[in-house]
């Protein structure tokens, strides 16, 4: 080896050293940040030596595909998980102590005792008082489901927000990695923040990546609904400020093409708009219908009929402000948040509660017995009998109104059960995709401080490289002169 050959061994050792130990810095300056890859040096050999000529970072590509997948159906489990179990709090928790069905049992036992003595007022007093019971769970629940829905549709309309505000920021950044990549930059910085922008949109909508020439990206929805291409396609929504049983909320549009809500409890929604959108127009609307059904066997159970046979059968114990007459197995729209108790009969309104057992529309005991019990026992039949409810309500639709209510219990129960499985499969499959993500791109303490120690022994031995040529050079001068 030449002393010229020497010495650009050693500058090359030099330089190659500072710009390693630089990238090794960065390296471990990120190691707590998750949304940072890490680099390492490429090493070439030229004629003047080894010479760093790239910075690679640590991409997994299939990985990072799996890591978006779960990323996208965890959240959207999460989204539905929450919003049932809001609807379970409007029955009052694990112990339903404020179901309609709960009600409906204490009701159905005091109307049993009413009629063992019909001539006990505090019994019909008491009846009356489970009556409003039920018809106040009933409306309570109601107007519950329907404010879980106008708070669904607000989250649909934040999350559409978040979502455009990304597709900016994805635009800004994606620019950047073209054009660095383009005119050899280093752009790594940028990818970092591009991955990190995709992440936080497949919590919101699912995603699938394509990559171009000069590392341009394009973003499509789960569905193949372009979402990025050269530019941001444009998302859109228009909230619905209040809601009741007939109104219908709008759909989320991304570039013209609506987004589909999830199905199921262990939904197929990928991210929180397409579970949002399962809550309020698919679980709320059915609960609803559930609770209207409920509410119009309560008004026909109860309804009386003429002793004549001339009038027509009118509501009794149960009323609703906006008709007399029902479609037998057919629900009637937002009826559990109308549905009020006889005024007649309650003693607050200047009623009588023994009209329960005579007739409030029509006298069915026009001899005043006190031990009057055909139109009470009329009443025990028709809630144990079946009667014929809309399929719509997604239960069985011939069989009792006891078993109907308890039915959509268990509906709300089951639909719960299963999005809190799916919550945990889902949550598990998130943690192994990150996990193993991170295992391959994340910064590993121990190998970058070993990685150090090699550059450390590098610029050692440069150093007594040119340290040795150095002396050699003197002596030679010396010899010279």
């Amino acid at each position: 080896m030449t002393l010229t050959s020497a010495l650009h061994s050693a500058k090359s050792v030099f330089t190659n050293s500072g710009e390693t130990s630089a990238v090794i810095s960065k390296n471990i300056a990120n190691a707590g940040n998750e949304n940072y890859v890490k680099r390492s040096t490429v090493v070439m050999t030229t004629l003047e030596g080894a010479t760093v000529v790239a910075t690679n970072r640590a991409e997994q590509d299939v990985l990072q595909r799996q890591m978006f997948l779960a990323s996208s159906e965890s959240s959207g489990q999460d989204v539905l998980l929450e919003g049932l179990e809001q609807l379970q709090s409007i029955l009052g928790g694990n112990d339903y102590e404020l179901a309609p069905s709960t009600y409906l049992a204490e009701f159905y036992n005091s109307l049993e005792q009413f009629a063992a003595k019909p001539g006990e007022l505090s019994l019909a007093q008491t009846t009356v008082s489970s009556a409003v019971d039920v018809v106040n769970s009933l409306n309570n629940a109601s107007n519950s489901v329907q404010q879980i829905r106008a708070q669904a549709d607000k989250d649909i309309s934040t999350a559409v927000g978040e979502l455009n505000d990304l597709l900016t920021s994805l635009d800004k950044v994606n620019r950047i990695i073209v054009q660095a990549t383009a005119t050899g930059d280093d752009p790594n910085d940028a990818l970092d923040q591009r991955d990190a922008i995709v992440k936080d949109i497949s919590k919101l909508v699912g995603v699938t990546v394509q990559t171009r020439d000069n590392n341009d990206i394009v973003l499509y929805t789960a569905d193949g609904t372009a979402l990025y291409e050269t530019i941001p396609r444009t998302v859109s929504f228009a909230p619905t400020m209040n809601y009741d049983a007939n109104v219908v909320g709008n759909s989320v549009y991304i570039d013209g093409i609506p987004v589909n809500l999830g199905v199921g409890g262990d939904t197929t929604a990928r991210g929180s708009i397409a579970a949002s959108l399962q809550i309020r127009d698919e679980i709320a609307p059915v609960f609803q219908s559930q609770l209207d059904e409920v509410a119009r066997g309560l008004i026909t159970a109860f309804a009386e009929s003429d002793p004549a046979t001339i009038g027509p059968d009118m509501p009794g114990l149960f009323t609703w402000p906006t008709g007399t007459t029902l479609t037998t197995g057919t629900i009637e729209p937002g009826l559990a948040a109308l549905i009020a108790v006889n005024p007649l009969v309650q003693q607050s309104a200047g009623g009588d509660p023994m009209l329960l057992r005579d007739g409030m529309v029509y006298d069915q005991n026009p001899d005043d017995l006190s031990g009057f019990t055909d139109l009470l026992s009329s009443f025990l039949d028709n809630m144990t009998g079946d009667m014929v409810f809309d399929p719509a309500t997604q239960l069985d639709d011939n069989t009792s109104l006891l078993e109907f209510s308890t039915n959509s219990v268990g509906w709300l129960e089951q639909y719960r059960s299963n999005a809190s499985s799916g919550a945990e499969k889902k949550t598990a499959m998130l943690l192994r995709a990150e996990e193993a993500y991170t295992s391959e791109t994340g910064v590993s303490l121990d190998e970058e401080l070993s990685l150090l120690l090699d550059v450390e022994q590098s610029y050692k031995a440069a150093s007594k490289l040119l340290s040795t040529v150095d002396e050699m050079l003197q002596a030679l001068i010396a010899a010279a002169g």
